[in-house]
């Protein structure tokens, strides 16, 4: 049989967690101490904490510094803090938001849109302007069916203009909603991995403080017992 891992109390919530999930509060960075001790001033270094108290800690920690920083947080940097407080994934893709689950216009409207922005629509109607004028101007084939100045000619660009300008805009509105989700995906990621680093900047300060201190007291340990040992020097 496995031995049953040890489950002891949590200081702050009470719940009992296995023993490797609780931390002890002296084992904790001074921002996430300082949330605590705000909030429950009687907690003693030796006491054990369990993760969702060391995240709410951790979330109010980072909540103040970033109003410090920048005045009232938005509504991206509050969903930064859950996330780092839930421990869970922060980007959102457009295709799973529905982004890209498109109706049949705006197919249509895209393809409108990336076909009249070709060179191929370009020179597809250059000739057919210079086909229209020759045949009007020369009377070939048809004979002259739209005389200069054209006035037929002139009425149909400005429906194709009237039609194709909302047509464009339809797509240009469905890309700058993607473009805008993109946009506060990588604030959200880059304001997170910000935080991130700054709190393993204080773990790693914290560990270079206590290893500092350990090899003091280390040196102390060692300076004492080479007084102790040492052979008394002869008096003169």
């Amino acid at each position: 049989m496995k031995p049953v891992p040890k489950t002891l109390a949590c200081a702050i919530c009470g719940t009992e967690f296995p023993q490797a999930s609780l931390r002890a509060f002296s084992q904790l960075t001074p921002g996430i101490q300082a949330a605590m001790l705000a909030e429950h001033p009687d907690i003693g270094p030796d006491d054990l904490i369990c993760r969702t108290d060391r995240a709410g800690a951790r979330r109010r920690h980072l909540e103040a510094v970033l109003a410090a920083e920048r005045g009232a947080l938005t509504a991206l940097d509050h969903q930064v803090l859950d996330s780092l407080q839930a421990e869970s994934p922060l980007a959102l893709d457009p295709v799973a938001m529905g982004l890209e689950d498109r109706t049949t216009g705006e197919v249509a409207a895209d393809a409108v849109a990336r076909f009249g922005g070709s060179w191929g629509f370009i020179m597809g109607f250059g000739v057919v302007l210079v086909v229209w004028m020759t045949v009007n101007v020369t009377g070939y084939l048809t004979g002259s069916f739209d005389p200069y100045p054209f006035i037929l000619l002139n009425l149909v660009l400005s429906c194709i203009a009237a039609l194709q300008a909302p047509i464009i805009m339809m797509s240009q509105r469905r890309q700058e909603a993607k473009d805008r989700i993109r946009s506060e995906n990588d604030y959200k990621v880059n304001l997170k991995a910000e935080l991130e680093i700054r709190h393993l900047h204080d773990k790693i300060d914290l560990h270079l403080t206590r290893q500092w201190e350990r090899l003091t007291l280390i040196q102390q340990m060692q300076i004492e017992l080479l007084e102790e040992t040492a052979p008394d020097r002869p008096r003169r």
